[in-house]
């Protein structure tokens, strides 16, 4: 059988520094079983350079500074270096695997010169970027409109989450969408070393921390990430512990509103420590944690909530579907009622350590049995080839 080549268009690119898609690409690429796949990975870049990574062929884009049209511009301009590259080098059957639903505007267009080359669209939905809280109203309208337009085009939709998988096909049932269901992965953490015990202990000492006092929050500090309630029911709760926020906390509006409705400059407890990005010293940070508080309420399977259940042993998460399909019954749900999360609080200060594991050892054989990066490799590896 001949090499299949496969074309990755819609992440920042390998190799990852931090993202969703840019860790998905990078496991994709490192943790490849077949020989015969030839992954081709468009990267945002400052040239038109060309380099290898795990044996992938990665091709740098460059994008001038256009504010928010920078990420459309990027994925046409990778679409379109894409299908130049097929033709140049006559490649038998490619595959084009799209990352997110940004173009989907302009799919129609690309859809036509890919049909007519008779290469395959693939598409991963990402989690209905539409209903974030961050967009105005016509840009929300846009990527509404984009999303629809993916699922009329796409030869295969996949889907990183059931629940999605099955929002797809209800929305757009008129399309007969063609989809499929593969997780998102997660890894482990590596084992301790001196080196990152004496970082977390630097780092504890500089944020003025103690090791397993204190719950932590990990993600983007947008609005549908629930930060308000959380530090709302936080500062009415009587726990001694801490609120560990890791988040690229900007002093921005939604900062300034936050302080003003939830006072929380004037509690000790609430630490805002800006991000982490060493990706050993963030798991060390997790997996010493008391508990983990994840309020996401868009989008499928979310990557910081996979690398808590591989971490941390308490995880306590808001009450929609995404999350339970993730979690199932490894974790605490709390909703967004006056008092709940602050009785759920108080109730876990007296949790014994006993029960505490059972939960983290539930959440362990989640990720074992479900989101492990090599059964999600050769199941992509299994549609790309067939």
């Amino acid at each position: 059988m001949e090499e299949k080549h496969i074309f990755i268009v819609g992440s920042n690119g390998i190799p990852a520094k931090y993202g969703g898609f840019e860790t998905f690409v990078e496991n994709l690429t490192a943790k490849k079983v077949n020989p015969k796949i030839k992954y081709h990975v468009a990267c945002l870049g400052n040239n038109n350079n060309e380099f290898e990574y795990n044996n992938a062929r990665c091709f740098s884009i460059k994008v001038p500074n256009i504010g928010p049209a920078k990420a459309i511009y990027y994925d046409l301009a990778a679409l379109n270096r894409t299908i130049k590259y097929i033709k140049k080098n006559n490649i038998k059957s490619p595959i084009v695997y799209l990352l997110g639903t940004t173009i989907g505007g302009f799919i129609g267009f690309y859809k036509a010169k890919l049909k007519k080359l008779n290469i395959p669209l693939f598409v991963n939905p990402d989690g209905c970027e539409w209903k974030r809280e961050k967009w105005n109203y016509f840009v929300r309208k846009y990527l509404k409109l984009s999303e629809r337009l993916m699922a009329k085009y796409a030869d295969l939709l996949i889907c990183d989450s059931i629940n999605i998988e099955q929002y797809i096909q209800e929305s757009y049932k008129k399309y007969h969408p063609k989809t499929t269901f593969i997780a998102y992965g997660s890894d482990f953490p590596e084992q301790d070393t001196q080196s990152s015990s004496e970082n977390l202990e630097n780092w504890y000492k500089k944020n003025e921390i103690a090791k397993g006092q204190y719950y932590l929050v990990v993600g983007r500090f947008v609005p549908e990430n629930n930060y308000e309630t959380m530090i709302k029911e936080f500062m009415k709760s009587n726990t001694k512990k801490d609120l560990v926020l890791i988040t690229n906390v900007q002093k921005n509006k939604f900062y300034e509103d936050l302080k003003q409705k939830t006072n929380f400059d004037k509690d000790k407890r609430i630490k805002f420590v800006g991000t982490v990005y060493e990706s050993n010293l963030l798991n060390q940070i997790r997996k010493n944690a008391y508990g983990y508080l994840h309020g996401h309420e868009v989008g499928g399977t979310n990557p910081s909530l996979l690398e808590a259940l591989s971490s941390t042993n308490l995880n306590l998460l808001l009450d929609v579907s995404f999350n339970k399909e993730v979690a199932s019954d490894s974790s605490l749900y709390w909703n967004k009622e006056d008092g709940n999360l602050s009785n759920l609080l108080n109730s876990l200060e007296v949790m014994n350590s006993e029960e505490i594991e059972k939960y983290g050892i539930k959440a362990k054989e989640r990720i074992k049995d479900i989101y492990n990066w090599q059964k999600i490799v050769k199941q992509y590896e299994s549609i790309f080839l067939n």
